[in-house]
């Protein structure tokens, strides 16, 4: 088995790719060490001690290095780890585990009914034109609601805590947005 690495925008993040599906549906971005019980996969990665982020997309695992830790020395173990996992076709979740990209604790801000059309227009263009682009930085960005022509949105995986977040999220969903959504006048992350 080979699993090729990926350079992302974000220095911190290595996005490897298995060469198999990860994620059958929807994304799962674990940011601590006690959100990643939920899975095998993720809990061996921060057992590695030098990971505060793991991130599942539909053909690739995103890791982030802790702050001060080189990847020339990080990355043969977590290598070894997901070779181990895919190898042996271990389930990426455990029983009851929540494979999905936002839990459900994490509810989306309520929307305005009156804006239904807004909101179905900002999914649709998040859902066919960021997303995807995204993805190939090894991240995902979630809808978190629409207020008063702010649009919210989380990132994840090699998007969470990347230096580049800000202008991306300035410089092309915001941009993007607005030209076809003229009622947006503003993105924010949340």
């Amino acid at each position: 088995m080979l699993i090729e690495t990926e350079a992302t925008p974000n220095p911190a993040t290595l996005k490897f790719l298995p060469g198999r599906t990860v994620m059958d549906a929807g994304t799962r971005d674990f940011a601590t060490p006690e959100e990643a019980e939920a899975s095998p996969l993720a809990d061996a990665l921060f057992g590695l001690g030098d990971v505060t982020g793991v991130f599942f997309g539909r053909d690739f695992v995103s890791v982030t290095a802790a702050p001060g830790v080189e990847w020339h020395t990080l990355k043969p173990d977590v290598l070894a780890i997901l070779m181990d996992h895919f190898t042996a076709q271990m389930p990426l979740f455990r029983t009851g585990g929540a494979g999905f990209s936002v839990p459900a604790e994490e509810e989306n801000f309520a929307d305005n009914p009156e804006d239904a059309d807004i909101v179905a227009q900002i999914k649709e263009l998040i859902e066919t034109r960021v997303r995807p682009a995204v993805a190939n930085d090894g991240g995902d960005i979630v809808y978190r609601g629409f207020d008063k022509g702010k649009v919210f949105l989380r990132m994840q995986g090699a998007c969470a805590g990347c230096p580049s977040s800000s202008a991306t999220l300035k410089n092309g969903i915001e941009q993007l947005l607005r030209y076809y959504v003229p009622e947006v006048t503003e993105v924010r992350a949340v």
